[in-house]
C-alpha cells in the first residue's frame, strides 16, 4: 500500500559505489535471506507510507523467488508508487549494481525519501515524479524485466484518491481497485519478454478477477504469498508473459 500516479518532472539520483552489492546469508534452517534494507529515516517523512505488512509481505515473495531473479540478470528493475523506496532497496541487495534502477511515485516526498534510502543502501536509484511511468515512454517499452507495484488497495470513495500527500499511498478508491486498473494496460506495454510483474492485493480487491484480468493483456499470474495482516487479506500476485510460462 504506498503511492502511485501524476505528471512527470524531478529525477533525483544517488549512489554509493562501496556498498549496494548483493547482501544476504543463510539462516539457521538452511534457507538463504536478504538482508532488509536501512530505513530509520522513512520516520522522518510524515507523508511517505512506512514500510508496513504489505511491504515485508512483498519482500519475502521477491525473496522467495531470489534465484530466479538472479539467474534472468536483469537489466532494468522499475517500482511504480515506490513510498519509502525499501523494496527497490531490498531488490538491489539481490542484483546487485548491473541493474538500472527505476521508482516512480506521485508523491515528492516519496521520491525525496526513496533517493534518501538509494543512499543509505548504497544503491543507484532514477527516483522520477510522476504518473505511473509518464514521461518515460517510449524508453521503457519492452524493457523491464522486474516490474513492481504496491498499489493504493484500500477501498474509498473515488473522490479520496486525488487528496494528495499520504494519502496516494492508501485510496484505491471503488473496490481498491480504480489506481491500479489504471496501471494494468500499461504493464504488457513495458515488461519484457523475460519480465516478471509482482503487484500487492487484499481480498477486497478481488485478486480472482485481476488474474482473469491481466490475462486478457497476455499475462499469466498466479499468487505466490497470501497472509492475514489485522483486517487485511494480504496477496502478492505475480505476472509474466504467457508464451515465457509455456516455454519453461
Amino acid at each position: 500500500m504506498k503511492s502511485d500516479s501524476i505528471r512527470a518532472t524531478t529525477v533525483n539520483q544517488c549512489w554509493v559505489p562501496s556498498m549496494g552489492v548483493t547482501s544476504d546469508y543463510r539462516a539457521a534452517d538452511g534457507t538463504i535471506a536478504v538482508d532488509t534494507p536501512l530505513y530509520d529515516h522513512v520516520y522522518s517523512y510524515p507523508d511517505v507510507y512506512e514500510p508496513a505488512e504489505d511491504t515485508f509481505l512483498l519482500l519475502d515473495a521477491l525473496e522467495k523467488d531470489m534465484v530466479r531473479i538472479r539467474e534472468m540478470d536483469p537489466e532494468v528493475v522499475l517500482e511504480v508508487g515506490s513510498g519509502s523506496g525499501v523494496v527497490t532497496a531490498f531488490v538491489a541487495k539481490i542484483i546487485g549494481h548491473s541493474a538500472h534502477y527505476v521508482c516512480t511515485d506521485k508523491n515528492p516526498s516519496a521520491c525525496l525519501c526513496t533517493a534518501e534510502t538509494g543512499r543509505k543502501n548504497g544503491v543507484v536509484v532514477s527516483s522520477v515524479v510522476t504518473s505511473f511511468v509518464d514521461g518515460l515512454l517510449p524508453r521503457l517499452e519492452d524493457s523491464v524485466d522486474v516490474l513492481i507495484f504496491n498499489p493504493p488497495y484500500v477501498v474509498t470513495p473515488s473522490d479520496e484518491i486525488n487528496n494528495g500527500g499520504i494519502a496516494y499511498a492508501w485510496a484505491g478508491g471503488v473496490n481498491g481497485r480504480e489506481v491500479m486498473d489504471q496501471f494494468f494496460p500499461i504493464v504488457p506495454k513495458i515488461l519484457s519478454e523475460k519480465g516478471i510483474f509482482y503487484l500487492v492485493v487484499i481480498k477486497e480487491n478481488d485478486p480472482d478477477t485481476i488474474l482473469q484480468e491481466l490475462l486478457k493483456y497476455g499475462l499469466q499470474g498466479e499468487v505466490v504469498l497470501t497472509r492475514k495482516a489485522g483486517l487485511e487479506i494480504l496477496s502478492i500476485l505475480k505476472f509474466t508473459h504467457v508464451a515465457t510460462l509455456q516455454d519453461t
